[in-house]
């Protein structure tokens, strides 16, 4: 099984430790040479003097200006593991850092900047989304989508929590992919959660890392996350959530 997370928008800065070393990151030998050419794009766009074309660029409002000066610093900044730099409400109820190495190693998380890392894998706060606009890369879904399908396992049980442009940048063309919606329901009439799925899908995702067994099909999936008192319903590949009002 194979547990695939967004990354999120908030980060938390290491305040030290050693830069990242690319060499070191999941994947590296297969990602690194990418990584070196968004990395660079995003240091240059960053410390540019137009700082209205880098912030419209990288999709920020003027009141976060200071993410680049943040991004301008990545290659000498602090880095920490992952399941440490990103927060956000997912991460949050899935709190990575309390599980075992051996479930963590079960875990990938898409990142613009980087392609994918390891909970495990060593990183600085950064600010870059899947749909920013970099000098010279022509959309970083179809920029990433290449390399991704040459070196991650595209076979097995994935459990997909991606959003829709982190996914566009791979989907795995052999294994059995399970997503995670959620629902409320109130005199019979359910309405799609929105903001609050990630919630969802991080209680789910904490569920079948905490399994003693993996789960190997989607009805595994669905078993797991009931027994940990979720009401749940298996619509095809698709495990709903079910909160009723």
């Amino acid at each position: 099984m194979l547990i695939l997370l967004p990354p999120s928008e908030g980060k938390t800065a290491p305040r030290h430790g050693a830069p990242v070393d690319l060499d070191a990151l999941a994947y590296a030998g297969e990602l690194t040479a990418r990584r070196e050419r968004v990395l660079a794009a995003l240091v240059t766009v960053s410390g540019s003097k137009q700082r209205g074309r880098a912030l419209r660029a990288l999709g920020l409002s003027p009141g976060q200006a200071g993410e680049l000066d943040r991004n301008a610093a990545l290659p000498g900044a602090p880095a920490a593991p992952a399941a440490e730099v990103y927060t956000g409400v997912l991460f949050e109820r899935l709190r990575l850092p309390e599980l075992p190495a051996e479930a963590r190693g079960r875990v990938l998380i898409a990142s613009a900047l980087w392609g994918v890392v390891r909970p495990d894998d060593r990183i600085p706060a950064y600010r870059l989304s899947i749909s920013a606009r970099l000098p010279r890369i022509a959309g970083l879904g179809t920029y990433w989508r290449p390399a991704l399908a040459k070196a991650l396992p595209g076979e097995g049980l994935v459990v997909d929590l991606r959003s829709g442009g982190y996914a566009a940048a791979w989907t795995p063309e052999r294994a059995t992919v399970v997503g995670v919606r959620g629902f409320t329901e109130q005199a019979g009439a359910r309405k799609v959660i929105t903001h609050h799925v990630k919630s969802v899908r991080g209680d789910v995702a904490r569920a079948l890392l905490q399994a003693p067994e993996p789960a190997r099909t989607p009805e595994d999936v669905a078993e797991i996350a009931a027994r940990a008192g979720l009401e749940v319903e298996l619509t095809g590949t698709s495990v709903d959530v079910i909160a009723r009002a």
